[in-house]
This record gives C-alpha cells, sequence and structure tokens, in this order.
C-alpha cells in the first residue's frame, strides 16, 4: 500500500512517500479501514516544525484526521462491519469524562496516523461518519469540528438567545459559527476583509465585526449586544486577543481557550482593567473525546451540516497541500483525497 511518512523535521519536504509498506491486518478488536480522505489541521504543521507539545515518533505516518471504509474487522468486534463508513478519533484513548495523562497519544504524532491507504484502529477508536457526508467532508470533523462542538456544549449549558463570540475564519471557527446557529445562538464574528465577512454572514454570522477596521473591537461586540457582551467566547488566538475577547464578555460569560501562545507573545496577558470589570470564566479545551465527537455527529445529522472546504488536494499533491495550508489564505478545510 502507499503510505507517507514524517522522516524528517523541519520541512515539507521531510514527509517522505512510500508504496512497499504491507497493509495492516486486523488484531482480535481491530477494524482495518480503507482511507478515502483526510485533512490538514495546525497541529499537523507543528507537528512537522517539531513545537508540538507531544513529539513525533521516527517515522510516523502523519494527519490525524481522515474517513474511509471498513474493509475488514478482528473476530472479537462489536461496533462495526466491513463496509461502514467510518471517521477516527483525534485520541484513540479517551472515550468519555475528562481526559487523562494516558490517553494523550494521538495519531500522527505519538501513534500512526491517517495519510496512509489502509490503517488499523482499535474498534473503540472511531465513530460513524453521517450519512448525508461525503468522504472529504468527514475527514473534516475528527479535530476541527470535535473541538467547535466541545467549546460550546462542554461547559455551562449554552441556551437559546444566548451570544457566541467566534474569532477569525480559521476551519475551527467556521465549525463554531454553524454549531452555534443550530443550538440557538446569536453569532458574532470577526474578520479582517469585507469580503470574509460576507462568506460568515452566509453561513450563518448574525454580525461581523472587521476588526482591522476596529482594533477595540470588543467595544464593538458589546454595541451589538446592547452593552451586554457575548455569552461565550471561542478564543482561538489566546494572546494576541484575550484582551479584547475580556472587554467583549458579558459579565458571567465563558472565555474557552483554545490557543495558549504565538510567535509573538509568550502568555496570556489581560490588563486588570478588563480583568475587574468581568466574572467570566476562562475553560481551556482540547478537542474532546469519542462521547463529544458522537454527540456532535447526531447534531451534524439532524442540521445536515456540511464542513467547509475551502481546497482538495489528491494523494500524488501532499506536499502542495501541507505547502497551501502553510500559507494560511485556506477558508475552511485542506483535504487530500486518497480515493
Amino acid at each position: 500500500m502507499r503510505t507517507y511518512h514524517l522522516q524528517t523535521l523541519g520541512t515539507v519536504d521531510g514527509i517522505v512517500h512510500r508504496d512497499s509498506e504491507p497493509r495492516p491486518e486486523p488484531g482480535p478488536r481491530d477494524i482495518v479501514v480503507r482511507v478515502r480522505a483526510v485533512s490538514l489541521n495546525k497541529r499537523d504543521l507543528l507537528i512537522l516544525k517539531g513545537t508540538y507539545p507531544l513529539k513525533a515518533v521516527p517515522d510516523v505516518i502523519p494527519v490525524s484526521d481522515g474517513a474511509g471504509e471498513v474493509v475488514a474487522v478482528g473476530g472479537e468486534v462489536t461496533r462495526f462491519k466491513v463496509g461502514d463508513r467510518v471517521m477516527g478519533t483525534y485520541f484513540p484513548n479517551w472515550r468519555d469524562g475528562r481526559i487523562t495523562a494516558a490517553q494523550f497519544d494521538q495519531p500522527g504524532a505519538s501513534l500512526s496516523g491517517m495519510l496512509a491507504e489502509y490503517v488499523r484502529l482499535d474498534q473503540e477508536a472511531a465513530v460513524r461518519v453521517p450519512d448525508h457526508l461525503t468522504w472529504e467532508e468527514a475527514a473534516c470533523l475528527p479535530c476541527a469540528g470535535v473541538t467547535a462542538w466541545h467549546a460550546l456544549t462542554g461547559g455551562e449549558p449554552l441556551l437559546p438567545g444566548q451570544t457566541v463570540l467566534t474569532l477569525g475564519t480559521g476551519a475551527l471557527s467556521l465549525f463554531v459559527v454553524r454549531f452555534a446557529k443550530a443550538l440557538g445562538a446569536e453569532v458574532i464574528a470577526t474578520t479582517s476583509s469585507a469580503a470574509k465577512a460576507d462568506r460568515l454572514k452566509a453561513l450563518g454570522a448574525d454580525h461581523v465585526v472587521n476588526y482591522v477596521e476596529n482594533p477595540e473591537w470588543g467595544a464593538a461586540v458589546r454595541e451589538l449586544t446592547g452593552g451586554r457582551g457575548a455569552d461565550l467566547v471561542v478564543e482561538t488566538n489566546g494572546p494576541e486577543t484575550i484582551e479584547q475577547s475580556m472587554r467583549a464578555s458579558a459579565l458571567y460569560s465563558q472565555i474557552v481557550l483554545l490557543i495558549t501562545g504565538s510567535p509573538r507573545r509568550s502568555g496570556i496577558e489581560i490588563s486588570n482593567a478588563a480583568y475587574a470589570a468581568s466574572l467570566a470564566t476562562i475553560r481551556r479545551v482540547f478537542v474532546g473525546s469519542r462521547t463529544h465527537f458522537e454527540a456532535m455527529n447526531r447534531a451534524v445529522s439532524l442540521h445536515g451540516i456540511r464542513p467547509v472546504i475551502d481546497r482538495v488536494f489528491g494523494l500524488d499533491e501532499v506536499h502542495e497541500a501541507f505547502r497551501y495550508y502553510e500559507g494560511g489564505t485556506a477558508f475552511g478545510k485542506v483535504v487530500i483525497s486518497m480515493a
């Protein structure tokens, strides 16, 4: 079978192609999946550069997110059968509850990833693909989709009519817009361009604030909410934007912090004035469990939600896909089709 391996850190060229790897066979509780599509996430670039907190094992198969068809099952498998459409989970050992240090292993880092024609998964480390999704769409869900869902549903309940603020137009933020609307929330998004603002509104955002034209965009969010502020902020930038996120927040809001580092700032800083004016709870989220994934899939199916895909590359275009994603211009997910 064809596989890709992270042979050398630091450069996209360090990902090497092989076409003579043996196809995996299932253990008693394993399934073998013919991978049809994978999608890229920021963590894949961080692993490639050697800056991700969880270091990659030598020669690892990269990429965490993928979807495909079950082609073989072990003798003790009860959750799936040959022909089922499945997605791998981001944390194969995290089923439910709070994550523990023993559950941190991830595909594409400490475990073999999805960038191969066939992969072997424990039956507990996969979930079913919603029927209406294509392979490419399904491959977008395991990291960005689950993180967005967990951010919205993992803390105090988000009630219909409350306001959610999401930042930028990364794939995760686009999922937040779709999921928040499905949950009955009013959505405010930030962006840097009128063209992106139009696309955010087409996805369901009720209001869009241009943070280039409004550097103090926290005040703009408060104005849009009649001075009250956002009930939940999905904070995807951390050090660069946390001050304005705090100023945009309602008195008893939730700020869900997804990223804690940046090239320019090494830590989170909030002014005394912003912090003293709020009783917000700051909550850290790191993707989610299989239970989060399955709950999200029910919502995706019920509302017919489809991920936003910017561009699809072929299996012979892996390096091009990584370089395009690294460029940071994508509106939505970058996908590699394996079909």
